[in-house]
């Protein structure tokens, strides 16, 4: 730091102290996007909720019978194809895949919410979402107590 600049002259943070997502759109791209948002933003010391409703509520649902996730049966938003070929094109070009995002964002610490309201409208039981990920239940007025007023907040 030069000696005639002291750490008081730094202008204030202008980015958001903590980011909440509203994850609504059940289209794979939409998901996938939220997670890498997530995931940039709280490995750049940002934290993070993500509040799953809706048809993203979908994505984390148990996996099927054999063993297939979930988020394999997300429609996409554009084109045709299925949400496991698109990610796997993601991951031939470098990009995270769906699974390593979501891991990423847990083992980073982002808070993973899910709406009641929302799995009430889906008909998926509270048991029919996965076990292997740290999922908090709570509705609107939870994720909203859990944002800062001083963060940012964006409806995916």
């Amino acid at each position: 730091m030069p000696a005639d600049k002291s750490p008081v002259d730094d202008p204030p943070k202008s980015s958001p102290d903590k980011l909440s997502i509203v994850v609504f759109s059940g289209s794979f791209e939409r998901v996938h996007y939220a997670l890498v948002m997530a995931a940039a933003a709280v490995a750049s010391n940002t934290p993070v909720t993500l509040f799953f409703t809706m048809g993203a509520a979908r994505a984390l649902e148990r996996p099927a019978a054999d063993g297939t996730p979930a988020w394999h049966r997300l429609p996409l938003a554009e084109g045709s194809g299925s949400a496991a070929a698109m990610d796997a094109g993601f991951r031939a070009t470098g990009i995270a895949g769906f699974d390593d995002l979501l891991e990423a964002c847990v083992a980073l610490g982002v808070t993973i919410m899910v709406c009641e309201m929302g799995l009430k409208a889906l008909g998926i039981p509270a048991d029919g979402l996965r076990t292997d990920l740290p999922i908090a239940a709570g509705g609107v007025v939870t994720f909203l107590a859990d944002a800062s007023r001083h963060g940012g907040m964006l409806f995916i």
